[in-house]
C-alpha cells in the first residue's frame, strides 16, 4: 500500500515549525540539485552526460514526493529564471526549450514517482518497490527527453536514433545512480525523520 504522510493538525504551532524545517530542506535540497548538475560531460549531440538523475531520485527518497515537487519545481523555476543552475551552469527558458529540455521538464514526474512510500512487512520489499517506481519515473523521464531531442533536432536525430544513443550513453549509467541514489537516499531520510524534519 502507498503510504503519503499528511501534517498532522493537533497542534498548529509544531505544524507551523515542521513547515519551516520543511521549506528550509527542501530549498537545501534544490542547491544540492543545482550542484550535481555541474557534474557533467559535454557531448557533440548537445545533449551533455550527466548524473542529475541521480539527484532527483534522491530528492524524491529523502523528502519525499510532496517536498520532492516542491524542491524540484523550485530548481527548475530559478534555472528558467535565468540563474545558472543547469549543466553547463546554463539558465533560461532556452534550456527548458532546447534539445535537452525535455529531461528537465519530466523531472517533477520522475520526483513524485521516486517519493512514494510503501507501507509493507517486508523492509526488503519496501526497497524493491521503491526501486521500481524511481526506475519507472526515469524511464518516462528518458521518454519525454528523448521526445524533445528528437523533435528538435531538425532531421540531424530520429526518434530511434535517439534512444538508439540514450541506450549506450546514458540508460546503463542512469539506471545504476538511480538505484543507489535510492538506497542512499532511504538511508538519509531516517535521521531526518527521527529529528522532525520529515512527517
Amino acid at each position: 500500500m502507498i503510504n503519503i504522510p499528511e501534517a498532522s493538525s493537533t497542534k498548529s504551532t509544531t505544524v507551523s515549525r515542521l513547515s519551516t524545517k520543511s521549506i528550509v530542506l527542501s530549498g537545501m535540497f534544490a542547491a544540492i540539485l543545482a550542484a550535481i548538475s555541474q557534474i557533467s560531460i559535454p557531448m557533440p549531440t548537445g545533449v551533455p552526460i550527466t548524473i542529475q538523475v541521480s539527484g532527483i531520485a534522491l530528492v524524491g527518497t529523502v523528502l519525499g514526493w510532496r517536498l520532492g515537487l516542491f524542491a524540484t519545481l523550485a530548481y527548475i523555476l530559478i534555472g528558467a529564471a535565468g540563474v545558472p543552475v543547469f549543466a553547463g551552469f546554463r539558465g533560461g527558458i532556452a534550456s527548458l526549450t532546447g534539445l535537452a529540455g525535455g529531461y528537465i521538464l519530466a523531472w517533477p514526474i520522475m520526483v513524485i514517482f521516486c517519493g512514494l512510500r510503501f507501507r509493507t512487512e517486508s523492509k526488503r520489499l519496501s526497497l524493491l518497490l521503491s526501486i521500481l517506481f524511481a526506475l519507472l519515473g526515469l524511464i518516462i523521464d528518458e521518454i519525454a527527453g528523448g521526445v524533445q531531442w528528437s523533435l528538435l533536432s531538425g532531421g540531424a536525430m530520429t526518434l530511434q536514433a535517439v534512444f538508439a544513443y540514450s541506450m549506450v550513453a546514458f540508460v546503463p549509467k542512469d539506471v545504476i545512480i538511480t538505484i543507489l541514489a535510492v538506497i542512499i537516499g532511504r538511508q538519509i531520510r531516517k535521521p531526518l525523520y527521527r529529528s522532525g524534519y520529515l512527517d
